[in-house]
């Protein structure tokens, strides 16, 4: 059976230890938050928040995310000296008995969503991504330089109309909604800073960001494989280019061909049914047969997609996924394998008491915990289908 887990952002997140082990998980996925980027993370911060975790009646072996400078996905002048931090980072968790280590390479910004409260018909609100909100944002408020480029002609006649019909307040949500850093996210920008950010890869495209993504894997997978870690990519959040930015582990190919050209073991990956599910020529569960082996977390969530580009945050058993299938594809693999694999129920809708709580988008307590309900009822019900054939 799946290991059973929620993520929590450590002492200053809404939602509290106590909340988590009630909602039924065994152990929370999390990490040092509060350290720099390209910090390293020292052992003793490492065994103090993996005791309060414990005195709690949790488990954290799970990391999520130890963050991947920009200078190493740029190939910077300090790349070295991150990458040494880095290696000492994963050197100290494993001394800690940690081993599943989550990473992204998405370049500036994190998981992008351009709606965060968008009204379900139960009166739940979810989160939500629509192109042409990011197209007025790209170019209307960021004036991002040969951004129509980007965009088809009849997606910019609907931004420039948007925008005009959009009062200040309105484009300033949009603004911060999109930059201002969502839970998890690595960094926080304005809008002029967001502009500096952007140039630093005004020379790297999707071939050059593959190349230091390998490079960068190259540098600690042989150390990883020593430590016995597993080092598992998040897929791109949303899984195409966004503000000229290239994003390369947005499909199978994608990961394929990472696996094929660092084949380490600790080469691995973090399945989010989200981020692949929102593209419609991923196929969820022939993704978790073909890269069973290599799968070492799941993030399991279910995105609705709509037209021209648009998708939101579905209910876990409802949208796209199919996650009758593709958690049958896991516990076939599990079987396989002989082993459990840590997953969490993702982005859950905030509802009920929720609403009238202070909550981190994506990450209020009762949607995750219904969702976690829904996918246990779920996998149990599929091994006992299992054990009776």
């Amino acid at each position: 059976m799946m290991i059973e887990t929620m993520r929590w952002f450590g002492p200053s997140d809404p939602v509290k230890l106590r909340d988590i082990r009630q909602a039924g998980a065994s152990g929370v996925v999390t990490a040092l938050h509060e350290s720099a980027n390209g910090d390293v993370w020292t052992k003793e911060a490492i065994e103090a928040r993996k005791a309060e975790i414990k005195v709690a009646g949790l488990d954290w072996s799970v990391v999520e995310s130890l963050p991947v400078h920009e200078a190493i996905k740029t190939r910077g002048p300090d790349q070295d000296a991150l990458i040494d931090n880095y290696r000492q980072s994963l050197t100290n968790l494993a001394a800690c008995g940690i081993r599943t280590i989550t990473y992204n390479f998405m370049p500036v910004i994190d998981w992008t969503r351009t709606d965060l409260a968008w009204a379900m018909p139960d009166g739940a609100l979810a989160l939500r991504f629509e192109l042409d909100a990011a197209a007025v944002f790209d170019l209307h408020i960021l004036r991002r330089a040969g951004a129509e480029r980007d965009y088809d002609p009849a997606l910019i006649e609907r931004a420039a109309r948007r925008f005009a019909g959009m009062d200040a307040d309105a484009r300033h949500l949009l603004e911060r909604t999109i930059i201002a850093g969502l839970p998890g996210s690595e960094e926080s920008f304005d809008v002029d800073c967001f502009r500096k950010a952007l140039a630093q890869y005004d020379h790297v495209d999707a071939e050059t960001l593959r190349a230091n993504h390998v490079a960068f894997l190259e540098a600690v997978c042989p150390l990883a494989d020593q430590l016995g870690i597993r080092l598992v990519v998040h897929p791109d959040d949303p899984p195409f280019a966004l503000f000229g930015l290239p994003r390369v582990v947005s499909t199978e190919a994608d990961v394929t061909a990472l696996f094929d050209r660092v084949p380490n073991p600790s080469n691995g990956l973090c399945f989010c049914a989200g981020s692949f599910g929102a593209r419609a020529d991923n196929d969820l569960p022939g993704m978790i047969e073909r890269l069973g082996e290599r799968i070492g977390f799941l993030h399991l969530r279910s995105v609705q997609r709509e037209p021209d580009g648009a998708f939101h945050e579905a209910a876990h058993l409802a949208g796209d996924a199919g996650m009758v299938a593709l958690v049958e594809a896991i516990h076939r693999l599990q079987s396989r394998e002989g082993r459990s694999i840590p997953m969490r129920p993702d982005h859950g809708h905030q509802m009920l008491d929720d609403l009238s709580k202070k909550t981190l988008p994506g990450y209020s307590l009762l949607g995750r915990m219904r969702g976690l309900a829904e996918l246990r009822g779920l996998e149990r019900g599929i091994a006992h289908m299992a054990a009776q054939r």
